[in-house]
């Protein structure tokens, strides 16, 4: 039935249904992507403590260069929804060629930059004895960089046409291919050295290219991709198409950069409370980034849903889409947000058994529940505004939300005398509360904005 012909919740539940068969997809992908980091650190802790420090702090610099370059390649995501949602699917070919075109220059630049991160430990007056280790865990991983930014526009590609279901069968197979390369390299097995927690970076390199030649072997066989004419012919670069995509994924890429690396700098600001203050933190972290795949996935098929429904000319269509999005994210951190209040201690009990960090994990879980609802709300607005190209803006409300007002309000609270008696982890998770409420409130402001804008924009356009 046509959907104006069906009653507003008919609507609502048809709408849902389509962005829950998308979303399903790529929970399932990002939830296996974040297992993958987890099995990396507990392969590598029963080696030794040395490898184990090793690769956390290999990891705090390669993921953020990985966010940065992956958000810079989600360019491709809205624009090949517009064009498929509009039936265009002759354009589709050529613009995935020139964004696999920039795919390889961005994942060979992130590469340089891992290989040569040796400055950037030091800087960090990071202990010698581990500069080694780290930086061959980063050499290691930098090698499989350009593959997987080539697999990510496949990826993109494959999701704009609303098809999700490769990136989940391929995270799911990178995840169960991850652990036994892990224990090839890091235990030295079928005549290879043991090579502790550097083997770790080498098999998450493996992983990367063998989930980029999965992708490419479904994309180039799979019958529904075949309309776009993906491989039918070889373009060169041609720089106004990649200058188009830049102008969209460069901002993508570092408001995600800037969200992720705030929870790092505050990481190293409580660095000098004490262990026990340190591992809360990381516990209380570690959970919610886990908790975050749900509506951060909601985000990315609310991507999907609005470009496809701009493509199609149906802009009142595209906003519903973006609300039905925001609302099933509201659900959700409805019930993320009580599980973690109710469950706090239990949850932090997972983690340790040390009395004292259980109950700082667990007074710092609470904070993380309160920014569930804000947290959902900006992520899926960030998500929808996405679909409307509209990422300059989304940008900077992002970091002057994260690191104008959450950074320096959680540092005032936490670490200063400027409001009082210094809190602590409390008060810089207090900043994060106030910085992603502040985000919530303006991406959602905008994107009322840009559907009402574009709304009027096709009213005025000729029938």
């Amino acid at each position: 039935m046509p959907a104006a012909l069906l009653t507003r919740p008919a609507r609502v539940r048809q709408e849902l249904s389509s962005l829950l068969r998308l979303a399903t997809p790529i929970i399932i992908a990002q939830l296996a992507h974040t297992a993958m980091g987890f099995v990396d650190t507990v392969m590598a802790g029963r080696v030794s403590a040395r490898d184990l420090a090793a690769v956390a702090l290999g990891n705090s610099i390669w993921v953020p260069v990985f966010l940065l370059m992956t958000g810079i390649l989600l360019a491709t995501t809205p624009k090949v929804a517009q064009r498929f949602g509009a039936g265009q699917h002759a354009e589709i070919g050529p613009l995935v060629r020139q964004a696999l075109w920039l795919a390889l220059a961005v994942g060979i630049a992130a590469a340089a930059l891992l290989w040569n991160a040796q400055i950037v430990l030091q800087a960090m007056n990071v202990d010698p004895s581990l500069i080694e280790p780290a930086m061959g865990y980063l050499r290691a991983v930098a090698c499989g960089f350009p593959a997987v930014a080539l697999y990510h526009v496949l990826r993109c590609f494959s999701d704009g046409l609303g098809h999700t279901r490769p990136s989940m069968v391929l995270g799911l197979c990178g995840l169960l291919l991850n652990i036994p390369l892990n224990y090839i390299f890091i235990y030295g097995k079928l005549g290879l050295p043991a090579m502790g927690g550097v083997g770790c970076g080498w098999a998450t390199s493996l992983v990367m290219i063998c989930m980029f030649l999965g992708m490419l072997g479904w994309v180039k066989w799979a019958p529904y991709y075949r309309p776009t004419a993906l491989f039918n012919r070889f373009e060169r670069p041609q720089w106004a198409v990649i200058q188009r995509l830049l102008a969209i994924g460069v901002p993508i890429g570092i408001a995600v950069f800037a969200e992720s690396s705030i929870f790092a700098v505050i990481a190293l600001l409580i660095g000098g409370l004490g262990a026990s203050v340190v591992a809360g933190h990381q516990i209380a972290l570690n959970f919610s980034s886990m908790v975050f795949m749900i509506p951060y996935s909601l985000g990315m098929a609310a991507t999907v849903r609005v470009g496809q429904a701009l493509g199609a000319g149906n802009y009142r269509q595209a906003r519903f889409a973006a609300g039905v999005s925001m609302g099933a994210a509201l659900g959700y951190a409805c019930l993320s947000a009580s599980l973690m209040l109710l469950l706090r201690e239990q949850i932090a009990q997972i983690y340790t058994a040390d009395p004292v960090v259980i109950a700082l994990a667990s007074g710092l879980i609470v904070y993380s529940a309160l920014f569930q609802f804000s947290d959902a709300i900006q992520v899926t607005a960030a998500g929808a505004l996405r679909g409307y190209q509209d990422t300059r803006i989304t940008m900077l409300l992002t970091l002057f939300a994260y690191w104008g007002i959450g950074l320096p309000v959680g540092y005032a609270l936490g670490l200063s005398d400027w409001l009082g008696e210094p809190s602590g982890p409390s008060g810089l998770w207090q900043g994060l509360v106030v910085g992603l409420t502040c985000a919530a409130v303006m991406l959602a402001i905008r994107l009322a904005r840009s559907a009402k804008k574009r709304i009027r924009r096709g009213q005025r356009q000729p029938g």
